[in-house]
């Protein structure tokens, strides 16, 4: 087993002291977006190796990307290689929204795979702002509340997005105010019968951005915040003065009037497959995906939008909010299972006393302290960590249990993630 030194991704809409808060160290003084856990080459997380090892006083670190690399069946497990090749098949994060993510979806592995060779072969820099692939993999994900958390996740009923422009059109007119013309084409275009075609005419008119869709945005907003009723419409009317505020005349303030509104209270969790638009607004969370940090973006953000490869990349369909319940196996894990082969996550709580938790493990394996300390065991050695610390797991390692440290006071709380492979 491995303690950890992990990557902080310092992005414009971290919180300052959120990660900082939940690990129990002072903040960094900047943003803190995001906390990798895994073995993405572009931000690995690096393992600190016992000076008999090699080390010097135990300090000599080695990224995890390169130690899987020395013996990937004995680190992944010959499931895991035969199944996703050798490399860690998941990425564990941390994630702190102070403001909104970009409006953004993940490609396909076919599409991915596509993406990638095609940009490859054309020589785009990986540095490049414009590139769209940053890998050849997919990224399925989900997130894991910790705080109320807000989001935005998939398309709904054409017709309750619908609704929503009727009022905002029945709001100008009450006040006798002139109507944007956006406003009548968008009703028009989720009146069709076929709704995968009603949600992409809808999305293509506002992604165009251009005057019209500036306007209508900045007309609607102004009417907002002047006071026109909400009328049922809070949620999703107070997110258009939200994302307003902060991108005006941006496509994707209106292009979340056609999303999932989602609250999540902490604990919820939602999954997301390949072509969901998502976007999420606030709050702290256990994120969980595919290794991979493949994103086309399709507003709210200053970053390159790549119009015609995200429209290929959309699944234009109607979809409820993707909520994800966890599981208790027969061994009493607490267990969160998307339907992705890549990963599941486990969450762990142990009170003082407790006994042992078996950790569910099926290749390789991540853990995370966010609270107390807990002490890992295995056939081949133990290793305690304390709140903030992380682990990586070989699959040569298993099985582990996780105990409460004796004598030790509060509940501990960790989160671990293996693969969704049988064992």
């Amino acid at each position: 087993m491995y303690e950890l030194h992990n990557v902080l991704r310092p992005y414009a809409w971290g919180s300052t002291t959120a990660i900082a808060g939940l690990l129990g160290r002072p903040p960094s003084g900047g943003p803190e977006a995001e906390l990798w856990i895994g073995a993405h080459p572009d931000s690995p997380s690096a393992v600190v190796q016992p000076a008999a090892a090699g080390g010097a006083d135990g300090d000599e670190k080695l990224g995890l990307d390169e130690l899987i690399a020395e013996d990937p069946e004995h680190h992944l497990g010959s499931a895991s290689v035969a199944e996703f090749g050798p490399r860690l098949p998941f990425l564990l994060k941390i994630l702190a929204a102070e403001s909104p993510l970009s409006l953004q979806v993940h490609p396909t592995l076919a599409q991915a795979r596509a993406g990638f060779a095609r940009e490859e072969a054309a020589g785009v820099d990986h540095a490049d702002p414009a590139r769209n692939y940053k890998d050849d993999n997919h990224k399925p994900e989900m997130i894991l509340a910790l705080t109320p958390f807000e989001s935005l996740c998939g398309f709904r009923p054409a017709a309750d997005s619908r609704q929503v422009f009727e009022h905002l059109v029945a709001c100008f007119n009450l006040a006798g105010l002139e109507v944007p013309p956006l406003l009548p084409r968008l009703m028009e275009d989720l009146a069709g019968t076929d709704e995968p075609a009603a949600l992409r005419a809808a999305f293509e008119r506002l992604i165009a951005g251009g005057p019209d869709v500036i306007d209508a945005t900045a007309r609607v907003t102004a009417a907002l915040v002047s006071g026109a009723p909400m009328s049922g419409h809070e949620a999703e009317l107070s997110t258009v003065i939200h994302l307003s505020s902060q991108y005006p005349g941006d496509p994707g303030v209106l292009i979340s009037l056609l999303l999932n509104r989602v609250s999540l209270k902490p604990g919820q969790a939602v999954y997301l497959p390949a072509g969901k638009v998502h976007s999420y607004l606030h709050g702290l969370g256990v994120e969980v995906m595919a290794s991979s940090d493949n994103v086309l973006r399709g507003g709210l953000t200053p970053k390159f939008v790549d119009v015609p490869e995200l429209l290929k990349t959309i699944a234009f369909e109607a979809v409820g909010v993707p909520l994800l319940n966890p599981a208790t196996s027969p061994l009493g894990q607490e267990l969160f299972c998307p339907p992705f082969r890549e990963f599941q996550l486990q969450r762990i709580e142990l009170e003082p006393g407790a006994g042992p938790v078996p950790l569910a493990q099926s290749g390789a394996a991540v853990i995370l302290v966010v609270s107390g300390s807990v002490l890992l065991d295995s056939p081949k050695g133990d290793l305690q960590l304390c709140r903030g610390a992380s682990a990586f797991l070989p699959a040569a390692e298993a099985p582990v249990n996780v105990h409460a440290v004796a004598g030790a006071t509060g509940t501990a709380l960790a989160f671990a993630v293996t693969t969704a492979l049988k064992a």
